[in-house]
């Protein structure tokens, strides 16, 4: 005999295809269901809404499945108060953990609604007194209060109103073919009203900015106020400081496209370099590394979380190399973040997006399609993709909001 629960789901169900999603979310865990109310919106506009009875053979089962359909806002009509279990050793939820998306979420405690703080994807949740916060399995302690159940959980997913018509081109949310002036414009525009509202814009970043001669468009939108934390590894720092002090990348003459003799010395001689005087910032202060995107950084009081790989050369002093303590320091520099640009960068464009709440928008630019597409395919629904040359697109970006560099360029 099947254990049930009713859940209802509320949103543009028919037009976006969400609808179909959940039933197949349904079936895909072995579960069934039964359509209880199907409330049809009459106009375009109009939301519809459906009640459902959800059932699966056994309770540890429906609970795995009614978190999975969470993901797409259908949740309890009775959702109670929630399981919480001790957890019994560091580093390890207990079984039956509520599994996290980055989409707001709220817990039942006490009878009321409590927001949960940081929402980030692949976590647990962890109450705190009458707080919630969410929690990475790496750093969850013996003893730690972990919720261990879909019920006295509610997920909002964001409300998304198709109002185009059924068929048009160039309307997905990755294109090579959208005109670049409009795409570089509603950047420009993500990032003015970020900092209007006084939040920060948080950049990501791969050697591509360096090695398609980007660097001096990065380092004016810094100076102008639009760069306010950098995540990025050991490469783009490593080959930002290889052209201050050589100006090559990779041992390639950026000014004239091609390599130079001992060129390929320059980026392990330009980490030594830095190693040797302590730190970037300490470099910058010693008289060392006098321009590019690292000094502007320094120079202008700005943040990065350089983050490395097990191929990172050196590496740069820098850098965290346990990747657990770099998670922990790009998750404290998310406070405050109100836009994210991705550009050239496959791993942390996705290190990012996993740890990013869906409620914070986001651009992903680079000339593979497959890095714009692989954010939204990991749960990163707010994810904006870009596929063109990233090193033009900066510079049109500056050009857009750097007038410094626009009148000099």
């Amino acid at each position: 005999m099947q254990v049930t629960e009713t859940v209802e789901i509320t949103g543009h169900l028919m037009d976006s295809g969400l609808l179909s999603r959940v039933l197949d979310d349904i079936r895909e865990y072995g579960g069934d269901y039964t359509l209880d109310k199907f409330e049809l919106g009459h106009d375009k506009e109009d939301t519809s809404t459906v009640k459902m009875t959800v059932g699966a053979d056994d309770e540890e089962s429906l609970q795995r499945l009614l978190m999975r359909i969470q993901t797409k806002g259908a949740n309890l009509v009775n959702p109670g108060e929630p399981q919480i279990t001790e957890a019994d050793t560091d580093g390890v939820f207990p079984d039956g953990f509520y599994s996290t998306t980055n989409l707001p979420t709220s817990v039942r405690l006490g009878g009321r609604w409590v927001r949960v703080s940081n929402p980030e994807m692949d976590c647990g949740l962890l109450v705190e007194g009458d707080t919630v916060r969410t929690i990475p399995m790496s750093d969850v302690k013996a003893g730690m209060r972990i919720i261990t159940s879909a019920q006295g959980v509610k997920v909002t997913p964001p409300l998304v109103l198709n109002t185009e018509e059924s068929f048009g081109f160039m309307e997905s949310d990755v294109s090579s073919e959208k005109p670049q002036r409009v795409l570089v414009m509603q950047v420009a525009d993500g990032m003015r009203e970020a900092k209007a509202n006084g939040q920060k814009v948080l950049w990501v970043g791969g050697p591509g900015i360096v090695h398609t001669g980007a660097a001096p468009a990065m380092v004016a939108l810094v100076e102008a106020g639009f760069v306010d934390v950098l995540f990025a590894g050991n490469a783009l720092a490593t080959h930002d400081i290889e052209s201050s002090l050589y100006g090559t990348s990779l041992g390639v003459d950026l000014s004239r496209g091609r390599g130079v003799e001992h060129g390929h010395e320059h980026h392990i001689r330009a980490i030594n370099t830095i190693r040797k005087a302590g730190s970037i910032a300490a470099a910058v202060e010693q008289g060392v590394l006098t321009s590019g995107v690292m000094h502007a950084l320094v120079k202008n009081g700005k943040q990065f979380v350089l983050v490395g790989s097990v191929r990172d050369d050196g590496p740069l002093p820098d850098v965290y190399t346990d990747v657990l303590e770099g998670q922990r320091a790009m998750r404290a520099e998310l406070t405050g973040v109100g836009y994210c640009l991705m550009a050239a960068t496959m791993l942390h464009s996705v290190a990012t997006g996993n740890i990013l709440p869906a409620s914070i928008p986001l651009t992903c630019v680079d000339i593979n399609p497959a890095t714009v597409t692989k954010l939204a395919d990991r749960g990163s629904s707010q994810a904006r993709g870009i596929v063109t040359d990233v090193g033009l697109f900066i510079e049109h970006l500056a050009r857009e909001l750097a007038p410094g560099y626009a009148s000099s360029n």
